[in-house]
């Protein structure tokens, strides 16, 4: 099969959140675009995914059970109610056997489940799974990745450099496929005097520090983003708000691009190993200027963009003082055109999606083929491969 064929191509998503606007988090933005980029190509493509989500069919062979809490306050981004991971195992059981029909015929799958389970799938039906991994190394996937015979047609990517190293450390090896963002969706905005940061708010993504920064600065600063940790937010957040903080809430793209385009500058506040910051790229594309955290691949994102500045994790005062370096020169519209064009030739999704439909037909041919064809186009080295 070569990569101009169409192909039949099934798409599991994690399934903790419904692939739709607002978007829970970069991981679901990521997904969700996939599916429809794909299809805007011609693939046919199935979705595996949470009830709820965009583009998921009738079939609840590939529905997927979202996380059940008791109560509101237990709801959480990284631990699991008791009961779930059987539901998980269930329902990937039937999506397994969905696999084996040959009236569901699939050409590859391509996998972006935090569970180990689809990566098996590779081996115990002999349909060729590339599996994306936008984590620091999870047990249970890794787990799974040692179970794979060298025969299985399955191949791993990374979204950086720095998480395909993690997972190379735990003895998984991966090519380097970063996250895009749509510049036609992210376009260029006028800036403005308000400072913002946008993501989930959760403690790894530490938006209180954010905003620490904005008021040692004397600057406004507004927050947008999914309540992803309840206790966090109310511990942390919320007794900041007010005298010139506001948080605005979860936005859908269109609302979040105009918030992030009239900034000044978008802080980036990570405090945990960050696969890749896809708000990185995204305030990037906007034209406004981003300081960071020097966590997990943001440096490796950023690295040798215009307007942008790195600061030692948690530093609150040199995140202040370089916002404030970069936020004087952010009005104007030679520098926001500048820094708009770098981060589209960087990280535009047309070139990302072309790269991967690349991966995904090469992947269903037959797997002698699979290792000496898949290559980043034009990116960085295989780390482990």
């Amino acid at each position: 099969m070569s990569a101009g064929q169409r192909l039949r191509v099934l798409v599991v998503a994690p399934e903790r959140h419904a692939l739709r606007q607002p978007h829970a988090g970069g991981l679901e933005a990521v997904v969700w675009n996939r599916v429809r980029w794909l299809r805007r190509r011609g693939h046919h493509v199935d979705l595996c995914a949470a009830e709820g989500s965009d583009f998921l069919d009738s079939s609840v062979d590939l529905h997927l059970p979202s996380p059940r809490w008791h109560h509101a306050r237990d709801a959480s981004d990284t631990e699991n109610p008791t009961g779930h991971n059987r539901r998980m195992s269930d329902a990937f059981a039937r999506v397994r056997a969905r696999l084996t029909d040959p009236l569901d015929r699939v050409d590859v799958v391509d996998n972006h489940s935090l569970h180990g389970d689809p990566i098996l799938w590779s081996r115990d039906t002999g349909v060729p799974v590339v599996t994306t991994l936008h984590t620091p190394p999870l047990p249970d996937m890794v787990h799974a990745a040692r179970a794979l015979p060298s025969s299985a047609p399955h191949r791993f990517l990374a979204v950086s450099q720095y998480t395909a190293r993690a997972w190379s450390a735990e003895g998984v090896d991966a090519f380097v496929f970063p996250n895009g963002v749509d510049s036609a969706q992210w376009q260029r905005g006028t800036g403005g005097d308000h400072w913002v940061w946008f993501g989930r708010i959760v403690p790894e993504k530490a938006p209180h520090l954010a905003i620490r920064a904005a008021r040692l600065a004397g600057a406004r600063i507004r927050i947008a983003g999914r309540i992803g940790d309840a206790e966090y937010y109310a511990r942390e957040v919320e007794p900041l708000l007010g005298d010139g903080v506001e948080y605005v809430g979860p936005l859908r793209q269109p609302e979040l691009c105009a918030l992030v385009g009239a900034s000044a500058v978008a802080l980036v506040t990570p405090v945990w190993s960050e696969p890749f910051g896809l708000v990185l790229a995204e305030a990037l594309m906007t034209g406004t200027p981003v300081v960071a955290f020097d966590e997990g691949g943001a440096s490796e994102v950023l690295a040798g963009l215009p307007g942008c500045s790195v600061v030692a994790a948690g530093d609150v005062a040199a995140l202040a003082q370089a916002a404030v370096a970069l936020a004087r020169g952010s009005a104007s519209s030679e520098l926001r055109d500048r820094v708009r064009a770098a981060a589209t030739a960087r990280h535009s999704l047309a070139r990302r999606h072309r790269e991967v439909e690349r991966v995904l037909a090469v992947a269903a041919q037959s797997p002698a083929e699979v290792a000496d064809e898949i290559r980043p186009v034009e990116e960085v080295e295989a780390v482990g491969a």
